[in-house]
């Protein structure tokens, strides 16, 4: 399969501000599926894409290179102290596999998160589900973790047999103390390895934005830089 002779002629450039609040301009290259089946999925994560609903998009900025995409082969990966700390923190979390669902418990907590995240309001709960997270084009499905009845956190996740894709995560403001994003992500390691799913895609790492910088610590991964994933151990 060979992006630019079978999807290249579908993707335009975008331009925009940074989705990141960095100063340079951003181009996104993206085209809009209904619908791709796990292969083609499988290529673009392979080559560097992310999802945004319906829209497969990779990031052309000009003056910048900041947003990397990060991968974890799940076989590999070696908790360090503090992700050991963080998942005994957590042995009071109950975890569930779902399928998407819009519903009124998850669109209140998305709420509460993206006003303590982006306070300017300019984004709602139901605009994010509708443009970015429900999609035709692959599967994709939840994870919810709860304490009790309490619901701690949601990730939305792309999933195949042979990868695992995070396209989001949000959580309780009021439980960052727990660190929830470093949780999730060592729960999606645990269900990899369990389902035995070679390949975990993180989405961007950006060392700028503490937001995402995080995903660095989960050793070892892979970087996507100039056209290569190059491994990372240290």
């Amino acid at each position: 399969m060979a992006i630019g002779q079978d999807f290249e002629q579908y993707f335009v450039d975008i331009s925009t501000s940074c989705p990141y609040g960095l100063e340079q301009k951003a181009v996104y290259h993206q085209a809009i599926f209904t619908s791709l089946d796990d292969a083609a999925m499988e290529y673009f994560l392979e080559h560097g894409y992310r999802r945004n609903g319906n829209c497969m998009y990779a990031m052309r900025c000009p003056a910048c290179s900041n947003c990397v995409p990060v991968r974890v082969r799940t076989k590999e990966f070696r908790p360090n102290r503090n992700q050991k700390r963080v998942w005994k923190k957590n042995r009071d979390v109950t975890v569930g596999v779902a399928p998407l669902t819009m519903s009124k418990e998850n669109l209140s907590l998305l709420d509460r998160y993206l006003r303590t995240r982006f306070p300017d309001g300019k984004s709602t709960a139901e605009s994010y589900y509708a443009g970015f997270f429900i999609t035709s084009m692959t599967h994709c499905f939840e994870i919810r973790y709860r304490i009790g009845d309490q619901l701690l956190g949601v990730a939305i996740v792309d999933g195949s047999k042979d990868w695992i894709n995070a396209v989001y995560f949000f959580f309780d403001p009021e439980q960052s103390w727990r660190s929830p994003g470093t949780l999730n992500i060592l729960y999606l390691i645990d269900f990899c390895r369990s389902h035995r799913v070679d390949l975990l895609y993180l989405g961007y790492w950006i060392q700028d934005v503490k937001t995402m910088c995080y995903k660095s610590a989960f050793k070892p991964h892979e970087l996507f830089i100039d056209g290569k994933w190059q491994q990372v151990d240290r």
